[in-house]
């Protein structure tokens, strides 16, 4: 394998949601102000500050992806990542994380930096391999930026404890040492993109491993209709279930588990919470980046505060009555 990945990664950046995302506010007339949201971070995402306070507004355009869903805390994502964990290795199986190299992975390694420093897990030793060129370049990136961290991940480091790395993690950068890797006996970690199964050294894995009930896949990022991950979510719980990929019909035998909480979008309460940290009411807010039933729950909940919301997009004809 690739050299240790030990002391390589340190940070991202103070952005909104991630890397590369921020919200703009726009005065082309100084009596008429616009805040365009972005997409808006999700709070208590492991690395990144929360999102700003933002400045009052005249109008407000406000993301509203995960408009009618709240998010699982923090703390029982992690406490169901370590039981899966538990349960998935028990049978000496590896378990595959397909993971987007920007963002996910990062905070995939810090919560299992933070699981490994447990006294459950410390002498465990599980060896976790980053099995994705891109993603190593990302982490990289973010080693240079700590002094963009959040408190928490400053203060791990100034104890000694570098938030997303840990002895037993690895890195796997040249395609011979993929290869090797797909041959290597569990218990194992394998994090690997793209996060949907569409392409990258992930395929390989799932159609070397799917078919082998001793190993379990653990999604934590959306699956779109159509990708690879989709059908092996909805299909890989059902007798005879199967996926495609590299062309080939693939049963799954492999325990899936999808793990929800990870996002890079704030919930429903992130929102309305970001919202009324303004100094005051913004005078209108509209309502984008949402399919129609999520702008529509945005959309009572911020009516009740007493916030004036143009009307939401008509799910019927997917008109916009703004």
């Amino acid at each position: 394998m690739g050299p240790r990945v030990a002391g390589m990664a340190r940070s991202y950046s103070p952005l909104p949601a991630q890397q590369g995302t921020r919200g703009f506010q726009a005065k082309d007339d100084p009596e008429y102000t616009i805040l365009f949201s972005g997409d808006l971070g999700n709070r208590d995402t492991p690395i990144i500050p929360d999102p700003d306070t933002p400045d009052t507004c005249d109008l407000l355009i406000l993301e509203s992806t995960y408009g009618n869903r709240l998010h699982e805390s923090r703390e029982n994502r992690i406490g169901r990542l370590s039981e899966k964990l538990s349960k998935a290795l028990a049978d000496n199986g590896k378990v595959f994380i397909p993971a987007f190299a920007l963002g996910r992975t990062q905070e995939i390694l810090f919560e299992l930096d933070r699981l490994f420093s447990s006294e459950m897990w410390r002498k465990k030793r599980i060896p976790v391999f980053i099995d994705s060129p891109l993603a190593l370049e990302i982490t990289q990136i973010y080693s240079g930026l700590s002094q963009f961290w959040d408190a928490e991940s400053r203060q791990l480091q100034a104890a000694g404890d570098h938030p997303f790395d840990f002895a037993h993690l690895y890195s796997v950068e040249k395609f011979k040492d993929h290869q090797a890797l797909l041959d290597i006996p569990g218990p194992a970690i394998i994090i690997a993109g793209s996060g949907m199964c569409t392409g990258g050294r992930i395929v390989d894995h799932l159609s070397q491993g799917l078919a082998d009930a001793r190993n379990d896949v653990f999604f934590v990022g959306y699956q779109a209709h159509g990708t690879p991950g989709y059908d092996i979510v909805n299909y890989g719980r059902r007798p005879g279930g199967y996926a495609r990929l590299h062309n080939t019909k693939i049963t799954i035998r492999a325990n899936v588990e999808q793990l929800t909480g990870y996002s890079a979008h704030a919930d429903q309460k992130g929102l309305i919470d970001w919202v009324e940290s303004m100094p005051a009411k913004p005078a209108r807010i509209k309502l984008v980046h949402g399919d129609p039933e999520a702008q529509k729950a945005l959309h009572a909940e911020l009516i009740k505060r007493g916030h004036n919301v143009l009307s939401p997009i008509n799910s019927a004809n997917g008109n916009n009555n703004a």
